[in-house]
């Protein structure tokens, strides 16, 4: 029987070995520039800024000449149209000015074309305003794009290690489980020889069967962790073995001079900013005349295409619109401009507070990480001790769980500590648009 066991464990092992080999390192640096080709909401906000930069083009390109190109075809007995379509077509004789004629002419039918070129002279610097407006809004796109790369950089470093951690937490749980059977093992033994009390043995059962629950749980938040990792970074992180230690904190990023760089999000509230004024700058535009030059060449032919005329047409157009809505508009487009100054206004000091947040932050991390070394260390000697003791008969049970509990507990603590300072350095990187673990947009 035992034979036949082990030749199926061999086996499974065997079967199991190439998915084992295929695990490939992955690094924090790796892990973020693939998050950064292959994340598809970053994806979509690079499309984004292209859209924008599209419709920049758009505007700026609105001062241009525009061609309109035109045809037509008629039939039509109504006594103007019909004298001015032979006109057109050069067929007038005569006998077209007879009143009989003129008053009930007979059914006549041409072909026509036209192209006209018209180009706006004075728009009430609405054009203008509208490029300025649409530039400022691709350049608030593009800031935006570049914070959302560095916001999905922290988060995969929250992922990355949060999943080594947990992995870490994993085999913790295995430690203290595999402890707590020893432990349930000789006080069943010593209850057996009547040196245990049956109080003792349901204790070590209890306190067996709560780390079991303790090793389910950390394999359950391990998988939580190597899930938002994946959706990051991309499926194949989530079986990649974690290679940068949480412990191996980075190096400062910290601008050499008093001043850090203006962060992107505070860039792209600032054009937002422009583009509302500019907005507003084009919607009192909108109430002024708009003056455009015209040029159109036309043509009128018969519908056999034998006979017709061709001319041309030069003028300046002047054209003004009025109504309600457009100053409902003015107003609107005012306001938003108001809103956005206070956007930017409100931006900037949640910014500042993030940064002496993230400072704050990294003091106390790496405080917490000093105190639980310093905690696991002492809890792995009273564990050893107190074991060693209690199988001497010296220590009750309960000492021994205790010590069991107070490194159970200091390590988690330590865990805990490990992610938040690595965290926090990506937090405060990203509240002074520093480099994420070295890397830039």
């Amino acid at each position: 029987m035992m034979n036949t066991r082990s030749f199926a464990i061999a086996a499974l092992l065997a079967a199991l070995a190439p998915a084992i080999t295929r695990a490939q390192a992955l690094t924090i640096d790796e892990a973020i520039r693939s998050a950064w080709t292959g994340n598809q909401g970053l994806r979509a906000s690079a499309a984004q800024v292209e859209a924008a930069r599209a419709e920049a083009a758009r505007a700026r390109d609105a001062r241009l000449p525009s061609l309109s190109l035109a045809a037509r075809g008629v039939r039509t007995d109504e006594p103007m149209m019909a004298f001015g379509l032979k006109l057109d077509q050069g067929k007038i004789a005569a006998a077209d000015f007879d009143p009989a004629r003129l008053n009930d002419p007979d059914a006549i039918g041409g072909l026509g074309g036209s192209a006209t070129i018209s180009m706006p002279l004075f728009m009430g610097g609405r054009l203008l305003a509208g490029q300025r407006a649409a530039g400022a809004a691709a350049a608030a796109e593009a800031a935006d794009h570049s914070r959302r790369r560095m916001e999905v950089a922290a988060a995969v470093v929250e992922a990355y290690f949060g999943a080594q951690v947990a992995q870490e937490g994993v085999r913790h749980a295995e430690d203290l489980v595999s402890h707590a059977v020893e432990t349930e093992r000789f006080v069943r033994e010593r209850n057996a020889q009547g040196l245990a009390l049956e109080a003792d043995l349901a204790r070590a059962s209890a306190f067996r069967a709560g780390a079991e629950a303790e090793r389910a749980a950390a394999v359950q938040r391990r998988a939580t962790a190597r899930s938002a990792l994946a959706l990051l970074a991309g499926d194949e992180s989530a079986a990649a073995e974690l290679s940068t230690p949480v412990s191996a904190l980075p190096a400062s990023s910290a601008p050499a001079g008093d001043a850090p760089p203006e962060r992107s999000d505070l860039v792209a509230a600032r054009r937002r900013r422009d583009a509302a004024e500019q907005a507003a700058v084009a919607a009192r535009g909108s109430l002024l005349p708009a003056i455009f030059a015209q040029a159109s060449a036309e043509a009128m032919r018969t519908p056999d295409l034998d006979q017709g005329t061709e001319w041309i047409s030069l003028g300046v157009l002047a054209r003004w619109d009025l109504s309600v809505a457009d100053l409902d508009a003015k107003r609107a487009a005012s306001a938003r401009a108001r809103a956005a100054g206070e956007a930017l206004a409100w931006r900037t000091r949640e910014a500042a507070r993030e940064v002496a947040e993230g400072e704050r932050a990294i003091e106390t991390a790496d405080a917490r990480v000093r105190a639980a070394e310093e905690a696991v260390s002492a809890s792995v000697s009273a564990r050893t001790l107190r074991e060693a003791r209690h199988r001497q008969g010296l220590l009750p049970l309960t000492d021994v769980l205790d010590a069991e509990a107070g490194l159970a507990g200091a390590r988690a603590l330590l865990l805990a500590s490990r992610l938040e300072a690595r965290v926090a350095r990506a937090r405060l990187a990203l509240a002074l648009d520093l480099p994420i673990e070295g890397l830039m947009p």
